[in-house]
């Protein structure tokens, strides 16, 4: 049996880079309600706070 992409059904938007992330069941849960109250995915709210750190400790161009 040969092996697949298993990307192939969970194709990322273009522009994307889809990757697994291991986190913590706590930290996890914080994220959802957090993302929820600002009523947004959780990954869009894991895109929002890793982009505002990379800004904060100046590792991401302004423009972003």
């Amino acid at each position: 049996m040969s092996r697949t992409n298993q990307t192939d059904s969970h194709e990322a938007p273009a522009g994307r880079k889809a990757f697994l992330l291991r986190v913590d069941p706590r930290v996890l849960a914080a994220l959802e309600k957090w993302a929820a109250d600002e009523l947004r995915s959780v990954n869009a709210q894991i895109e929002f706070v890793l982009r505002r750190a990379l800004r904060e400790a100046g590792r991401l161009p302004r423009d972003e």
